[in-house]
């Protein structure tokens, strides 16, 4: 997986390496998809949510750069990988997830693991400003069609915080890295393209202008 997947799309921070590679991915994949857990697909969790392919997982580790003791809000907890993953690169995480069945089997695959300094909550991030804010980074690992939406989000952004969130309509979507700059307005990086499920519970929206 590190190997064929992760470094041809351009990951070599190797902290994101070493963590990648040590976290078992086949603990956080349904039963019936056991097999696939290191294949470069997106693994179905049921309800239209997917466990993101490995090197996009790659991209948005590198592109956060988490520090130790980085205050992270995940937003859509899917299977629970990516939390860990967050969490083994040194940060204390939040991780919302609108669905209160996958959040209940995303945390206890968690601590099952070992992963004490993850919260998971059954809540849906765009209703509102979220607990324990703000946050150095901010994860949004389903799509959104424009950045409106993100409004909620941006705002519990720390001074120089960074927010990763992939933008668009299919079957082409772009993913930004958002950052808090000195003075407190935000600056916008183009990443790459890519094409992922909608956030749950996302609202539509007009097509995509950045």
């Amino acid at each position: 997986m590190i190997q064929q997947q992760i470094r041809p799309w351009e990951v070599l921070d190797d902290r994101v390496l070493e963590v990648m590679g040590e976290i078992r991915r086949e603990v956080f994949v349904p039963d019936a998809y056991r097999g696939l857990a290191y294949a470069d697909i997106e693994v179905p969790l049921g309800e239209g949510q997917v466990m993101l392919a490995p090197k996009v997982v790659g991209r948005l580790l590198q592109s956060l750069k988490v520090q130790l003791a980085d205050r992270v809000l995940e937003v859509g907890t899917g299977s629970g990988y990516l939390s860990a993953c967050l969490s083994r690169l040194g940060a204390d995480v939040v991780s919302l997830e609108a669905d209160p069945a996958l959040a209940a089997a995303a945390q206890e695959r968690l601590v099952g693991a070992g992963f004490d300094r993850i919260e998971v909550r059954a809540a849906d991030a765009l209703a509102g400003p979220t607990a324990g804010g703000p946050f150095n980074v901010i994860a949004v690992t389903g799509s959104v069609p424009a950045t409106a939406l993100l409004a909620v989000l941006e705002a519990q952004l720390a001074p120089a915080g960074r927010l990763f969130c992939i933008l668009g309509r299919p079957p082409v979507m772009e993913a930004w890295l958002i950052t808090r700059a000195a003075g407190g307005g935000l600056r916008r990086e183009s990443l790459f393209e890519t094409c992922i499920p909608a956030l749950a519970h996302c609202p539509t929206a007009p097509a995509f202008v950045f």
